[in-house]
């Protein structure tokens, strides 16, 4: 798909009436391909998510000798059917210390971290390497965890890139903190049955710890080869609610737009976000809205739609929103101030205010949640224009294509080039 610079979205002419299907959990997606890689026997994959955090998964995997095939899933565009030869942990060599194998991560923090995890169990020397960003994203625990395993990663100041010395399981036990991310335990717990791990999490806060109960669910259900479906991801859904949250705020009629296969198994945290829309229809949203205790990446979908709220609203609990793929904190400030709305960010924490919203150019900082967030907002507010649009293809590559859509099947907004006027076409978002 080839989208411009700069994307204006012009609200449908009509009231939505829509009903529409998301992409495969990434969350589930990359902990199912971990999880089938250590396993004996074929796994397949439905529903999983074809993104450039998958697909990065997915590479990587494949250097590491471990048999993937991919064909498409009839049933929505980002996703496809993987197929998983498992190996029970055996992985290719790694090279030497002077010439290791590497693998590229670009900006995923579940592969980072997985497979940090996954390489100790093969033998030899593999570098893992990714986006600048994510060289500046936190990994510390995880190796200082790897360590006491008595593994051995060579980094600097605990960040990628990094050598990992494969020295296959090596039984023994550790303690991880979570403080920073709970992608730490996730990869250890996912690694622990092959490793012979024993893992102590420590740090726990309910901001990260329903991701690593996800991994703890999922183990004894993936490790078993045969048919799994993914379920549909519920932060990425959030946008779509959210659309049909500010219909109905606004005085649309109700179920304006519908998500097909809204997942339903209580793993993903952000499933949470139904109760969110249904306390904001009843003017019931408490004063103070956490993502320690909440939401997950689904808050931004709140803090964006927040300014149509009746009243004000405390969002809290966002400081690890500040080391991910931006500083998302700041980014939701800026966005939301250039669109009209009063915001006030102290600390950590943005409070928000009813607010008369307008048009404006929002930087993205190739953040794709960032982008998604204010695309949805330029559904109802006139002249929102999104920087880098392209970055949706982290987790969601067809999201622009669904708001183009004509109804029902889709939302029917106009994408438009603003430098030269040009609407794109579905065949155009379809490339």
């Amino acid at each position: 798909m080839a989208l411009p610079a700069l994307l204006e979205v012009v609200p449908p002419p009509a009231p939505i009436r829509a009903s529409v299907s998301v992409p495969g959990s990434k969350s589930e997606t990359n902990r199912a391909l971990i999880l089938a890689a250590l396993g004996e026997g074929e796994f397949t994959l439905h529903g999983a998510l074809w993104s450039d955090d998958t697909q990065v998964m997915v590479e990587c995997l494949r250097t590491l000798g471990v048999g993937v095939t991919i064909t498409p899933d009839p049933t929505e565009p980002d996703n496809r059917t993987l197929v998983v030869q498992g190996c029970g942990g055996r992985l290719a060599p790694g090279g030497t210390e002077d010439s290791p194998v590497e693998l590229y991560v670009g900006n995923a923090g579940t592969a980072a971290r997985f497979l940090v995890a996954l390489v100790c169990l093969g033998s030899g020397a593999y570098r893992l390497s990714g986006t600048k960003r994510m060289h500046e994203r936190p990994q510390g625990a995880l190796f200082d965890a790897l360590g006491q395993l008595g593994y051995r990663i060579d980094a600097e100041d605990g960040h990628l890139p990094a050598v990992v010395r494969g020295a296959g399981p090596r039984p023994g036990q550790c303690t991880v903190s979570i403080r920073d991310s709970s992608q730490f335990a996730s990869a250890l717990l996912l690694g622990a049955r092959v490793g012979g791990w024993e893992v102590e999490v420590i740090d726990a806060n309910a901001d990260e710890s329903p991701y690593v109960t996800m991994t703890e669910q999922m183990i004894p259900i993936y490790t078993q080869p045969g048919v799994h479906q993914i379920e549909g991801d519920a932060s990425s859904a959030s946008y779509l609610v959210g659309a049909d949250l500010m219909a109905r705020l606004r005085g649309g009629d109700a179920e304006s737009v519908t998500v097909t296969n809204w997942p339903h198994s209580g793993w993903q945290f952000d499933e949470r976000f139904e109760r969110f829309c249904a306390a904001a229809l009843a003017e019931q949203v408490p004063p103070l809205v956490s993502r320690n205790t909440d939401l997950g990446d689904s808050i931004m979908t709140a803090i964006v739609i927040a300014p149509l709220l009746s009243r004000p609203v405390r969002f809290v609990g966002l400081d690890r929103l500040r080391v991910q793929e931006c500083d998302r904190v700041q980014a939701l400030y800026e966005g939301l101030t250039l669109c009209g709305a009063r915001v006030e960010m102290e600390g950590d924490d943005l409070v928000i205010h009813p607010s008369a919203l307008h048009g404006a150019e929002i930087e993205t900082f190739e953040d794709h949640r960032v982008a998604m967030c204010f695309a949805m907002l330029g559904l109802f507010v006139p002249g929102i224009l999104i920087r880098n649009p392209a970055c949706v293809s982290k987790t969601f590559p067809d999201f622009f294509r669904k708001l183009a859509t004509p109804m029902p099947h889709g939302l029917g907004a106009t994408l438009r080039d603003p430098s030269d006027g040009h609407v794109l076409t579905e065949g155009e978002l379809a490339d």
